[in-house]
């Protein structure tokens, strides 16, 4: 198969000095990464990322074997260098293969088709659209772009930076993350659950008022996958749960292992396939708040790890709940980056959009 290429030139003075930084962000993102003082070199499981330095300029190489794939190594390019020259405020313009392309390929428009409600809670709504196998993926997580309310949605376009042109004003879309719980790519159909809260934000606005036709974008999928290992821990409260059972649905027979996960109470459990050797825990809140608890924090530190064997831990949940058991799974437990994955779904407080902005503090 014949390998596409794109390729740009941008003037920079930081060239010498960011090709160790942008690999190391490349390796953050799951490549293999290799570099010296003037190149580099990372390896995405979807393509390659070439980098080359001038004097006062960094050539950017993507290479794939289809225009999907080129198009996440561009927009993974563009945006880690944006990042690192955010001052400079590069301009990043993409020559080669599928550069003339407009659409965004990793974008679907789609439909409501069916809704459910799960549990007293949690409020499932199946989408309709075309092409679906690119969501068949061990990357579950996508955008949800929901439209304002009776206004004829605007979707983004590819920006000759390789990343995406939002459109402005009253037609813009706001941007949501959720998990695919389930794929039917015959069928054309993805299953979204929407945890329904009382001060509904975007997303659970979004699942009360929809009704079957009601459009909605998707982008995606994202997100790392699980790795292969001889036992798992996987930790989550209601918002990590399509995560988690999709994981779980996907295991082997033979996998062993423990998933924690935390609900308000007991009418909010839900059944869900997993291998005999995994024991699936529900952990009730009982009226308290959603991330108002250590209930997740103090069950990880009761969990019996295995004694010999490869691991792979996994944590989707509030952020005061993530730093709690990253450090305890990084500095107690010394699981390297390889070992474990753990993510801030949300943060109490925050929106989703004031939560991506707010600066980190750990």
């Amino acid at each position: 198969m014949a390998t596409l290429v794109c390729e740009a030139r941008v003037r920079t003075d930081l060239a010498p000095l960011a090709i160790a930084t942008l690999c190391e962000r490349f390796v953050e993102d799951d490549a293999q990464a290799t570099w010296s003082e003037t190149s580099g070199r990372a390896d995405f499981t979807f393509g390659s990322g070439i980098l080359e330095a001038g004097e006062d300029s960094i050539m950017l190489r993507a290479e794939a074997a289809d225009e999907a794939s080129l198009a996440r190594v561009k927009f993974l390019l563009a945006m880690r260098f944006e990042e690192l020259a955010k001052a400079e405020k590069p301009d990043i313009i993409w020559t080669g293969d599928g550069c003339d392309r407009t659409e965004l390929l990793n974008f679907r428009e789609m439909r409501v088709s069916k809704i459910a409600d799960i549990t007293p809670h949690l409020r499932r709504i199946t989408l309709a659209g075309q092409d679906l196998a690119r969501f068949e993926s061990r990357n579950f997580h996508v955008k949800l772009l929901i439209p304002p309310v009776g206004v004829e949605p605007a979707w983004p376009v590819m920006g000759r930076n390789g990343m995406p042109i939002w459109p402005e004003g009253e037609r813009r879309p706001t941007v949501r993350t959720y998990t695919v719980r389930r794929v039917d790519v015959l069928a054309g159909e993805l299953d979204i659950d929407f945890v329904m809260h009382e001060d509904a934000g975007p997303g659970s606005a979004f699942a009360l008022r929809a009704r079957a036709g009601d459009v909605i974008g998707v982008m995606g999928p994202g997100g790392r996958g699980v790795a292969d290992a001889d036992w798992y821990c996987f930790v989550g409260d209601e918002t990590a749960f399509p995560a988690i059972a999709r994981m779980l649905e996907a295991m082997p027979a033979t996998a062993r292992g423990v998933a924690l996960v935390e609900v308000s109470d007991a009418g909010e459990e839900q059944a869900v396939q997993h291998p005999p050797g995994i024991s699936l825990r529900f952990l009730h809140r009982n009226g308290a708040e959603p991330g108002s608890t250590t209930l997740l924090q103090d069950a990880v530190r009761q969990v019996e790890w295995p004694s010999g064997g490869s691991v792979f831990a996994w944590a989707g949940v509030e952020f005061e709940a993530f730093r709690a058991i990253r450090g305890y799974w990084r500095k107690e437990m010394n699981l390297d980056r390889s070992s474990h994955l753990a993510v801030a779904y949300w943060r109490r407080g925050f929106s989703e959009g004031d939560f991506k902005k707010a600066p980190a503090e750990d």
